[in-house]
């Protein structure tokens, strides 16, 4: 079993159905808790698994309330298309993280950006957006597999 753990959270997201496909995503890899900033979240029937039995989900009205709510030792982690973010490839996550994605239509402002800890950003290539539910889940999954390869355990 690894240390560590991570939460994941959407800024302001737009729809619901990327919150729900978010959340089962981080339930299925054993994420802390999954969160969103000043967008609340409603429940869908989509949710076959019932992810709210077993991966709680926050909401915090700004970014302030959720950093003042962080886990000790756990740095704010924006994902983001930034020119200072750090490629996903490079990327060493660290054992306690809260990632927050912006938006598909208007990402994490420049605001929000200085108040995480780290950036990083997901390549492709198309120098594009992508869904915020398809971003959470990379993001998700190259932590596992990091994870995984440095204890040596098959992904």
């Amino acid at each position: 079993m690894s240390r560590g753990y991570f939460a994941i959270g959407i800024y302001h997201g737009k729809a619901e159905v990327n919150t729900g496909t978010l959340w089962r995503t981080a339930h299925l890899y054993d994420a802390a808790f999954i969160f969103t900033v000043g967008r609340r979240y409603t429940m869908q029937a989509s949710d076959t698994p019932k992810t709210r039995f077993h991966t709680p989900m926050f909401h915090f009205d700004t970014v302030d309330d959720l950093r003042a709510h962080l886990p000790w030792g756990a740095p704010l982690v924006g994902v983001e298309l930034d020119p200072r973010a750090v490629s996903l490839p490079d990327y060493q996550h660290p054992e306690r993280a809260v990632y927050l994605l912006g938006a598909e239509d208007h990402g994490l402002p420049a605001n929000v950006i200085d108040q995480c800890h780290s950036l990083v950003t997901i390549p492709s290539i198309q120098p594009q957006s992508m869904n915020v539910a398809v971003a959470g889940s990379l993001m998700v999954y190259d932590r596992f597999t990091k994870q995984n390869a440095r204890v040596g355990v098959d992904a």
